[in-house]
């Protein structure tokens, strides 16, 4: 973004001549938390391989198995994580709180009245903790029978994977403070019908918490696809483009004024994109522009369906044999979830990238509230937005694109005022947002005009 294109410079001079704002804006903050460099080379993959090795060796962690044994099962599993959670929390001065959430729940995949309870560690903000921002990864697994509940099933890279990244960002922020909450949360449920999100994101609608993002990890940890493809370097990001919750009255006004591809779960993923290509190394991270895998789902869309700003977060390259498989060898291939097919540096750089998301929305301020646009029939573009009752923002930047970029192109630092004129700029040609700035280095997502990309519902 400190760059334009040569077709843009003489634009881009005039723009910079003629922009008028409510106030002079001679210096921007710094876009850059050092504290963000330590965090992404924090994460240990000799510790997730520990966590990783500990939940296979539960035998099973599918939904409807064993409770009550202290070695086998999802009960014993459950039990294991809110301890490595009270460590975690004992080692920060009870900086966590951390809780079980259960609901009963009878379903396609559960015929029998089963409690399905979640696992939760909240790490609560120093003074917005009302609002959150949420890791979370799957604690149950599956054979090749979704409905065998006693078989082994290791389930290394879905997910316990994700459930060790959960916990061992816990364990890197823990260390830090926060100006918001941040939520780590092993859920169940999740291949018997998404129950464990479910009852977590009716949770936080219950305790009145302004949800800004959910991360859901699922599958972080296997570079070697189906496709034969190796890969430890890329990571993949999945989220809505339209609301799922969107009603008919909003989806007239997206139809009108654009937006398709700017949901608040959309623009949360091209924050994590550009904290990435920020503060990591040898990690790219691809967008993908789809709710999920090609008619498949995940544990993020309960959040989306409750209006909530959730994504995806999984490898690249995917191996279908080590997933939903029974533990075999059939034609001389190797079936099964199993721990060889983690790659456990690989399974810490995903958690490293979770971490610096979090922290970083943590610590900036919230997206700012009320965003609306005008200019139909003009040659100028406004921007309004809500004035900040937030001692955290120092100001506010704008950003615009064209139509067809994927991704935030230009952005401009305007100060602490709740409108701005971009003079020359018709709004038909462009896609508008606004973030709120901080000056700790950190920027909130890009918030769309209207209900289309608003944060908090």
């Amino acid at each position: 973004m400190n760059t334009l294109p040569a077709t843009f410079s003489a634009f881009a001079l005039s723009l910079m001549a003629s922009t008028c704002s409510a106030s002079a804006v001679n210096t921007a903050p710094s876009e850059e938390d050092l504290r963000l460099y330590s965090i992404a080379t924090a994460p240990s993959a000799s510790q997730l391989r520990s966590h990783v090795e500990k939940l296979v060796g539960f035998g099973t962690r599918h939904t409807l198995s064993e409770t009550q044994s202290d070695t086998q099962g999802i009960g014993a599993a459950r039990r294991w994580i809110a301890a490595e959670f009270e460590q975690i929390s004992k080692q920060c001065g009870g900086c966590l709180e951390v809780i079980t959430l259960g609901d009963t729940v009878t379903g396609k995949r559960i015929p029998e009245p089963t409690e399905v309870v979640n696992v939760i560690a909240i790490q609560r903000g120093s003074h917005d903790p009302q609002r959150v921002v949420m890791m979370s990864g799957d604690i149950d697994s599956r054979v090749t029978d979704v409905m065998n509940a006693t078989s082994i099933s290791p389930g290394a890279n879905d997910n316990a994977s994700g459930v060790a990244g959960a916990i061992e960002a816990a364990r890197v922020l823990s260390q830090y403070q926060f100006n918001g909450t941040i939520v780590y949360a092993a859920l169940s449920g999740e291949e018997q019908g998404l129950y464990g999100g479910t009852t977590l994101a009716q949770y936080a609608k219950d305790k009145g918490w302004r949800v800004q993002a959910v991360l859901n990890n699922d599958m972080i940890g296997n570079i070697s696809g189906i496709n034969g493809v190796i890969d430890n370097h890329s990571v993949r990001v999945f989220s809505e483009g339209v609301r799922i919750a969107e009603t008919a009255a909003e989806a007239k006004e997206r139809y009108f004024s654009g937006g398709e591809n700017d949901s608040a779960s959309r623009n949360l993923a091209r924050k994590i994109k550009s904290l990435s290509d920020q503060y990591m190394t040898n990690l790219n991270v691809m967008l993908v522009y789809r709710l999920d895998r090609f008619g498949r789902g995940g544990h993020h869309l309960p959040f989306n369906k409750a209006g909530l700003p959730a994504v995806r977060i999984m490898e690249t390259n995917e191996n279908y044999n080590r997933q939903h498989q029974d533990i075999r060898v059939e034609n001389g291939v190797a079936y099964g979830d199993v721990i060889e097919g983690v790659d456990f540096e690989f399974n810490a750089k995903l958690t490293a990238l979770n971490a610096i998301s979090l922290a970083s929305m943590a610590w900036a301020p919230a997206p700012p509230m009320g965003v609306a646009i005008a200019g139909k029939v003009s040659a100028n573009t406004t921007l309004t937005w809500q004035d900040a009752a937030q001692k955290d923002v120092v100001g506010y930047r704008v950003y615009w694109r064209l139509t067809t970029e994927p991704e935030w192109t230009h952005s401009r630092y305007v100060g602490l005022v709740n409108t701005y004129q971009l003079d020359n700029m018709v709004i038909d040609n462009y896609v508008f947002g606004v973030a709120s700035v901080s000056n700790n280095g950190n920027v909130s997502p890009v918030v769309f005009p209207g209900a289309t990309g608003t944060f908090f519902r």
